[in-house]
């Protein structure tokens, strides 16, 4: 009896000593206080897993397709699912082509303000909630509910737009990326903004609306096309 207790004490200390401890230095690093900012460590590989489990539950693909989805097949798969699961009164708003998949923005009819941050994989076409802030500071469409403090789902944000494009400025001059705010797009709870180099799309960060936090989004690769509900179109030249 007295040896299956050590026994059982040894392996639930060896599992204690796996788990990575979070501390101040890495949160500020990870989250982007400080830094190019990716979340909490280890986020990236759970919001990865649970990406997939999404676009499993959203029946919109999961196998390996003869040919990569293109930009047309991209708008109607994501049209086809807005119409199937119930979200009443969001549309397609923004469709942004990178080299391994689409990133999806889409916005509410009656307000005008942006809801919900897609993926949607080139090679299986499975549509799933975008890591990062999508999840952690939409506190009205997120899947922590906007854990991270990001303010009420209505009213005035604590951080203005034209605030949130000068603290966007100011963390992309500290990191050295030599890119520049575009205009940011209103989320609850949050802005996301493209970045440009050279006047051209370079990338994607989004700032908290309540705390100011800037959040980069480094999972996206290189920016090939993008069309905007208004039929606005930009290719990387």
């Amino acid at each position: 009896m007295n040896n299956k207790l050590l026994v059982s004490g040894l392996l639930i200390g060896v599992l204690l000593l796996s788990i990575p401890v979070l501390s101040w230095g890495n949160w500020r690093g990870n989250f982007g206080v400080g830094g190019m900012g990716q979340g909490i460590p280890g986020m990236g590989m759970m919001s990865s897993s649970m990406m997939g489990m999404h676009g499993n539950m959203m029946g919109s693909g999961g196998v390996d397709l003869k040919e990569p989805v293109d930009l047309e097949t991209a708008k109607e798969l994501v049209n086809d699912y807005l119409k199937t699961s119930g979200m009443e009164g969001i549309s397609l708003a923004e469709l942004m082509e990178f080299d391994t998949h689409f990133y999806v923005e889409t916005r509410e009819d009656q307000s005008g303000k942006y809801a919900h941050e897609f993926i949607l994989d080139k090679r299986t076409g499975s549509l799933s909630p975008e890591m990062g802030p999508n999840m952690m500071w939409n506190v009205k469409y997120g899947h922590m509910g906007g854990m991270m403090g990001a303010g009420a789902t209505s009213g005035k944000p604590m951080v203005s737009a034209e605030n949130a494009v000068k603290l966007a400025n100011e963390f992309l001059v500290r990191e050295s990326t030599r890119e520049t705010a575009a205009e940011p797009h209103e989320f609850y709870g949050y802005y996301t903004l493209h970045t440009l180099k050279d006047g051209k799309i370079a990338g994607m960060l989004s700032v908290n609306s309540a705390t100011g936090q800037v959040w980069y989004h480094t999972w996206h690769g290189q920016f090939i096309n993008m069309e905007s509900a208004d039929g606005h179109a930009h290719q990387e030249a």
